[in-house]
């Protein structure tokens, strides 16, 4: 299908049904964005139902069996995506672990400051895992912060080291400017 002549819900429906786990290449904006608005909303659904039917907060204390549904079969494509459209800004897909380093890490140190704590570390070391904890937590949010100012930019104009350009080549044949 022609990227510049595609609505917004094909856009929404392409990393599902025609790239599901292809982390190669690269995604304009409309793709990840309207994939996301459409994954909102489907998870606003997921949640009116489970509340409806009585099954929100029964896996972990926070999903229903139909989140848990909803998320396993969108991680994989998600994560495609967010890679493919950091290949279109001319980024490498790692960039997506950037907020979960810290995270992993500061699930780490609250089961070590837990430990201390019991093991008779007293205040001390509560305050001190919990101040590292604090921090890890706003590394994590930059990390965020940095990693959608890299999906709202526009992409590469003309071709770039992870793919051609996703618009192709306008009727000159000349590169179509990215969006």
């Amino acid at each position: 299908m022609n990227p510049n002549s595609m609505t917004p819900v094909d856009w929404a429906k392409r990393p599902i049904l025609e790239k599901y786990a292809d982390f190669a290449g690269r995604a304009p904006r409309p793709e990840l964005w309207w994939y996301v608005l459409a994954l909102v909303v489907a998870a606003i659904i997921v949640s009116v139902v489970e509340s409806i039917l009585g099954l929100h907060h029964m896996i972990v204390g926070m999903y229903g069996p139909l989140s848990a549904l909803l998320w396993v079969a969108t991680i994989v494509p998600s994560i495609a995506v967010a890679v493919r459209r950091l290949h279109d800004v001319n980024r490498p897909g790692w960039w997506v672990l950037l907020p979960l380093i810290p995270e992993c890490l500061m699930i780490v140190m609250a089961l070590m400051t837990a430990g201390a704590v019991a093991a008779g570390g007293g205040l001390g070391a509560a305050v001190g895992g919990l101040a590292l904890t604090g921090l890890l937590g706003l590394i994590t949010l930059v990390g965020a912060i940095v990693l959608i100012v890299f999906y709202v930019m526009p992409g590469t104009p003309g071709d770039n080291r992870y793919g051609p350009n996703p618009y192709g080549l306008g009727p000159d044949g000349t590169a179509v400017p990215a969006e």
